[in-house]
């Protein structure tokens, strides 16, 4: 290759750790070298930038997270500037919540979907100015299916991807962290809002949003690419007197609070009603406003899905803390006859419930609580059962508090 390409190794672990090489075409989050120096043991790939997701284990990462307050390097997390004097009328038709019910100052989380009512992304809307929106992105191109959208819509709106990043703040600790940083104000902030705020003149914009169902923050900085090492450190240092841990996106936990992941629970053809977001939340049939798949949800709606995504406890061993993406093909699901029905989407081995808990598509049959399945797990063919989700805080009292 003509490129250089760098190769890097765990900074805390034995010399037999595989190296990782970083290949220029994948990119790099504006904190990708601050965030390594804790000791990565594990990265991914998201929106083509390297993602940590790992640095001790997942049980000692998960305690910290629901004991204490973590911080996680979250610049994969493309933002997606909608701004112009069409950038109202553009988010409208882009997604199917009504951004009417979305102030300024005010966050949103959103479906975006597709002509036959596939999810394309679900991704947090930030409404930063009356026409500027931000759409912090899950793992998907959306700004190429934006650039498609626009260019004959008529409409007068300017679509990039802007130099902004964000760093998580989670766990119970979180808020004395973020009033060490900001000050008192932040204790204002309801719920998916935000606040535009300064420190040591960085320009950020903080929201009460988070990807882990505990008290959060997520901390956007703008001019990521020239501010990301300060921020960093000037967040963790902040975080010291609070044993602040640095770890990656807990999958025990959002699975626990009933939090999907894109690309594995939901995806292109998945729509919201198969799971459970479509009804008068997610999908807002309001009046005669069009958007992209509104005559295929209207479909579904008025027809009813064949499938569901249900909560399911497996019986047995742990089935371990990774088992989404690239694992759920080892998940099928079966009934008591012994018929494939569907599959695993996310599974997990709770610590605190001391079971194991996970998600599972299955036709609408199947989707009624306590319906039997069998479940081939890493650990052979396991007992089932479906359950309610979400599997702790129902009503999400721990991140609203």
């Amino acid at each position: 290759m003509s490129q250089a390409i760098e190769s890097i190794q765990s900074t805390q672990h034995a010399p037999s750790t595989p190296e990782i090489l970083l290949y220029p075409r994948i990119r790099k989050s504006p904190f990708f070298y601050a965030s390594r120096r804790h000791g990565v043991r594990k990265y991914s790939v998201y929106n083509h930038h390297y993602h940590p997701r790992l640095y001790t284990d997942p049980v000692d990462e998960y305690w910290a997270l629901v004991e204490g307050v973590t911080l996680w390097d979250v610049g994969v997390e493309r933002q997606i500037e909608i701004s112009g004097p069409d950038a109202f009328a553009f988010t409208q038709r882009l997604v199917p919540r009504d951004m009417r019910h979305c102030q300024v100052g005010q966050c949103k989380y959103v479906f975006v979907t597709a002509p036959d009512g596939g999810i394309l992304n679900d991704p947090v809307l930030l409404r930063i100015e009356e026409n500027r929106f931000w759409l912090s992105l899950a793992d998907s191109d959306i700004l190429l299916w934006c650039q498609g959208l626009a260019v004959n819509s008529g409409l007068d709106v300017t679509l990039q991807e802007v130099d902004v990043a964000p760093v998580q703040v989670q766990g119970p600790r979180a808020k004395a962290v973020m009033v060490d940083l900001f000050g008192e104000a932040v204790l204002g902030m309801p719920y998916y809002h935000l606040m535009e705020a300064e420190l040591d003149g960085m320009s950020v914009v903080i929201s009460r949003t988070g990807y882990s169902g505990e008290i959060g923050y997520e901390i956007y900085l703008r001019e990521a690419s020239r501010f990301g090492e300060a921020l960093w450190q000037r967040v963790f240092e902040a975080g010291r007197p609070h044993d602040m841990q640095v770890i990656g996106p807990c999958h025990i936990r959002r699975i626990e609070g009933g939090i999907l992941a894109f690309g594995c629970d939901i995806w292109y053809d998945t729509n919201p009603f198969e799971v459970g977001m479509g009804y008068d939340w997610m999908v807002d049939l309001r009046g005669d406003d069009d958007f992209i798949g509104r005559a295929a949800l209207e479909r579904i709606k008025a027809e009813g899905v064949s499938r569901k995504l249900v909560g399911v406890e497996i019986d047995g061993p742990s089935v371990g803390y990774f088992t989404d993406g690239s694992m759920i093909d080892v998940f099928p699901v079966f009934d008591e006859g012994g018929a494939r029905i569907g599959k695993v989407t996310s599974a997990t081995r709770s610590p605190r419930q001391e079971r194991n808990i996970g998600y599972a598509m299955v036709p609408v049959e199947y989707a009624e609580l306590g319906t039997a399945l069998r479940i081939e797990a890493n650990t052979g063919l396991q007992e089932a059962r479906v359950v309610e989700k979400p599997f702790h805080d129902p009503a999400k009292a721990i991140p609203k508090g």
